[in-house]
C-alpha cells in the first residue's frame, strides 16, 4: 500500500485571489502547508495539484512535485482525483491537505498516514477533535455569531462517522456527552475516491453545505481518526481577517514547521 499527499491549491478564489501565494512571516501559505506535508513520514511523495502556473512556477521554486489540473474543477476533491489519474503511478491511497490548511500540525496529518498503514480496508478517513467543556462553550459562541462556520461530527462506537453538521450535535441532555468538532482532512483509498466523485451531490450535502455527508448518504463509511492539537489553535484561512488571525496564532505559538 501506497500513501500519497496532494495539495489541491487554485489561484481563483473568490475572497482571496491568489490565496496560495500570500505571505506569512516570510512564507507563501502554499509553502508552508508544503512544509507540514513534508514532516510527515511514510508517504510515497507530496504533490501540489493546481489550475495555474503562478502557482505552479511558485511550488517549482521550493523544490515542490506539481500536477496541472482543469479550472473548472468544482472542489478540491476533485482536483485530487484529477491529480492521481495523471500520475503515472498513481498511489493506492491519498491524502487531501487543503492549501490553507497552515495551522494543521503534522501530526495530525501524520495520524491519518498510519491510519491507512494499520487498516488497508479503510476507504475514507477524516479526523476530529474531542471538545472540552470551554471548547463546547467556544463552539456555541462562534456558533452564535456565524452559523455555519465550524462543523461537529458524530461518532458510532466502532468509530465511524454516523453524521456531519454544521448545527451544534449531539443535542446533548447529559452534558458529559462527548462532542466532537470536525478536522477538514481526508483521506481516500483511490477506487473509493474514484466511485465518489462519479456519484451527485445529495440532498442532505446540498443542504448542509458538506461534501462528506455524500459518503454517508451513498453507504460509505467514514473513519474518524481522533487527534489531539497538544495546545496549538486550530484553523484556516479564507478571509483578511483570517490571514490576520494565523499570522497572530504564528507569532504566539511559534512555527509547527521551522
Amino acid at each position: 500500500m501506497t500513501v500519497a499527499i496532494v495539495i489541491p491549491a487554485r489561484y481563483a478564489s473568490q475572497r482571496l485571489p491568489g490565496k496560495p501565494l500570500i505571505e506569512i512571516a516570510g512564507r507563501s501559505l502554499l509553502r508552508r502547508v508544503w512544509d507540514i506535508a513534508r514532516a510527515v513520514t511514510g508517504t510515497a511523495g507530496v504533490w501540489i495539484a493546481t489550475d495555474d502556473e503562478r502557482i505552479a512556477a511558485h511550488a517549482k521554486g521550493f523544490g515542490a512535485e506539481t500536477v496541472m489540473t482543469k479550472p473548472e474543477l468544482a472542489t478540491g476533491t476533485d482536483r485530487v482525483r484529477a491529480a492521481l489519474a495523471s500520475m503515472p503511478k498513481p498511489p493506492t491511497s491519498v491524502i487531501n491537505l487543503q492549501g490553507d490548511a497552515v495551522l494543521t500540525p503534522p501530526w495530525v496529518v501524520q495520524a491519518l498516514v498510519d491510519a491507512f498503514a494499520a487498516d488497508h480496508a479503510a476507504g475514507v478517513l477524516t479526523a476530529a477533535v474531542r471538545l472540552s467543556p470551554a471548547g463546547v462553550a467556544e463552539m456555541e459562541a462562534l456558533k452564535a455569531k456565524s452559523p455555519s462556520s465550524g462543523t461537529l461530527v458524530t461518532i458510532d462506537l466502532a468509530g465511524r462517522a454516523l453524521y456531519f453538521s454544521k448545527s451544534m450535535i449531539p443535542f446533548r441532555r447529559d452534558a458529559a456527552a462527548p462532542m466532537h468538532r470536525h478536522i477538514g482532512i481526508y483521506g481516500y483509498r483511490a477506487d473509493v475516491l474514484e466511485r465518489l466523485a462519479s456519484l451527485p451531490p445529495s440532498p442532505l450535502e446540498r443542504a448542509e453545505g458538506l461534501e462528506q455527508l455524500r459518503a454517508l448518504e451513498n453507504g460509505i463509511p467514514i473513519r474518524v481518526v481522533l487527534v489531539d492539537y497538544r495546545g496549538r489553535t486550530h484553523g484556516s484561512i479564507d478571509t483578511s481577517e483570517d490571514l490576520d488571525f494565523v499570522t497572530a496564532v504564528i507569532a504566539r505559538e511559534g512555527e509547527l514547521v521551522p
